[in-house]
């Protein structure tokens, strides 16, 4: 399992929000090269980055310190926020971020990720925020009446690399993962999942490396890391420790 810190990005800063509500940010580091630097040395393996402000111009806005990052690590990079065609796809992809989220897009303009699978297979991530179990986009400004899985069994065999499933009620709130939605998705269908909203320490590591480890893909960790709740290494390895026995047991690692 892949624990994937999050970067989200505004205005040029790294920060976290309340709930997706960009008038409740809190400014964490203003050189985002640096806190992936940072994250990079601490052990992850990924980053998981989103343009904010891309999500709510429908194209991509925080090019600069995305490029800054990618220059500063050489660890893989998942990025996520206004991409909504298949030329920003590729500009992204060229650019060196090894997979691209697509999530307003997957739900308005499904047959762009069918494409996008194809000429880029294992490349692209589908993102579904939710709230109430209904499909945000447009920067979760917007509901859809979509059900979450039901946006994601459209996609069963597509090639997407992985479902990204967020819980928008407990975004930034360290709530604590929604791990019966979460695994209920991953259920459902074949695509690796990765679990996203309101991770609020080792408690929820423990729920996953016991109830995950061996069905779901990763998850992803923002606030609680930010403010010191969670321990990077402590985390990393407790993680690590389950995949092994998920292994040993024959279940799914991600």
């Amino acid at each position: 399992m892949i624990l994937f810190p999050a970067i989200d990005l505004k205005d040029g800063a790294c920060v976290r929000l309340l709930q997706g509500d960009m008038a409740r940010a809190t400014v964490f580091n203003d050189d985002p090269a640096a806190q992936a630097a940072a994250f990079a040395d601490a052990g992850f393996e990924w980053l998981h980055i989103v343009d904010l402000n891309g999500a709510f111009a429908g194209k991509s806005v925080n090019t600069e310190p995305v490029e800054a990052i990618l220059a500063r690590v050489s660890i893989p990079v998942q990025l996520g926020g206004g991409i909504r065609d298949l030329a920003g796809i590729e500009a992204w992809l060229a650019r060196g971020v090894t997979r691209v989220i697509l999530g307003t897009a997957a739900l308005r303009d499904p047959d762009l990720v069918l494409a996008a699978c194809r000429a880029h297979p294992n490349r692209i991530a589908v993102g579904i925020d939710a709230r109430g179990g209904r499909v945000a986009v447009e920067g979760w400004a917007e509901t859809a009446e979509t059900r979450a899985v039901d946006l994601a069994r459209r996609f069963e065999d597509a090639g997407v690399a992985a479902i990204i499933y967020t819980d928008i009620a407990r975004d930034g709130m360290l709530a604590g993962l929604n791990m019966d939605e979460t695994l209920a998705l991953a259920d459902a269908v074949d695509i690796p999942v990765i679990a996203s909203g309101g991770l609020n320490g080792m408690d929820d590591i423990e729920r996953l490396a016991s109830d995950g480890s061996a069905r779901l893909a990763g998850a992803i960790a923002g606030r609680a890391l930010y403010d010191g709740r969670l321990d990077p290494k402590a985390a990393l390895e407790r993680l690590k420790a389950a995949d092994g026995g998920a292994i040993a047991a024959g279940g799914r690692l991600g």
